[in-house]
């Protein structure tokens, strides 16, 4: 039987990386997912992908009234809301301001990337919360990051944001244990997952692979993570399978933080 029959998911960014993959997982597993974005041509073209198992509904993860409208829509469309993924991100490189260190970042950048990683992360656990309390069950899976774990110089506000998702997923999860109620949180920690948020720090032509190379020779197993690695999961954690499982992280990184690792040695014969 698909580990996730019967269950009805909302996924943010889906419209492609990781969200795309793990929307793809979902409906691989039988359940009724709702792909949102702001991309409204790219998500709606990627739930079409999907069949009839998969729709999309425009959603700004920002702005409250979406969340309100979205979780409503489903809601009457389909009686409940077993799971909603929290994954919408952006780094603050998207619009190719390079400046994020701690001393030089603005604040403008700063808060606009608060507000998306966020400010996103807890209107969606805020409305998950109260369209799963009739049911009284759930899951709330929130897409962090190993640089929620870690300082990153470079990239302040991003490090600051997702270390926030990961404290407030045990918040939730706490809350949520207090209430009475079997709506699980838990968040998700990947590193060097090859998706487009990669492009601006990786960039176009020939010094392309040379790049790519340089970013993963820190990580032991020496490759990017693939995103249908990180939506495996997000499956296990939207499954009955992990009804025990609140306030947890799950890290997948390639092993970065365990440390380092040398590199194989070649056994003569």
């Amino acid at each position: 039987m698909a580990r996730l029959q019967g269950k009805v998911a909302l996924i943010t960014g889906a419209a492609r990386g990781i969200g795309e993959a793990i929307a793809r997982s979902f409906v691989q597993e039988g359940a009724r997912v709702c792909l949102t974005d702001i991309d409204d041509a790219r998500g709606a073209a990627t739930a079409a992908s999907l069949g009839s198992m998969a729709q999309y509904l425009h959603l700004d993860v920002r702005e409250e009234q979406d969340w309100v409208a979205v979780t409503q829509a489903l809601l009457a469309q389909h009686g409940r809301l077993d799971v909603v993924v929290n994954n919408a991100g952006i780094t603050g490189f998207e619009a190719g301001d390079l400046v994020q260190d701690p001393e030089n970042v603005s604040l403008s950048a700063w808060r606009a990337v608060h507000q998306t990683n966020l400010d996103g992360v807890f209107l969606g656990c805020k409305h998950a919360i109260k369209a799963m309390r009739a049911q009284g069950a759930g899951a709330i899976i929130n897409i962090s990051s190993r640089s929620g774990l870690v300082g990153i110089p470079g990239a302040a506000a991003y490090a600051s944001s997702k270390a926030a998702v990961r404290n407030h997923t045990r918040t939730v999860a706490l809350y949520c244990a207090e209430q009475g109620l079997q709506i699980r949180c838990n968040s998700i920690h990947p590193a060097a997952i090859l998706t487009p948020m990669w492009e601006p720090m990786l960039g176009d032509g020939p010094d392309r692979e040379v790049r790519m190379q340089a970013f993963v020779s820190d990580t032991p197993l020496r490759r990017f993570g693939l995103p249908e690695e990180v939506a495996a999961l997000a499956v296990l954690l939207a499954s009955d399978e992990a009804t025990y499982m609140t306030g947890t992280e799950l890290h997948i990184d390639g092993g970065i933080l365990a440390g380092s690792a040398a590199s194989p040695q070649v056994q003569e014969s």
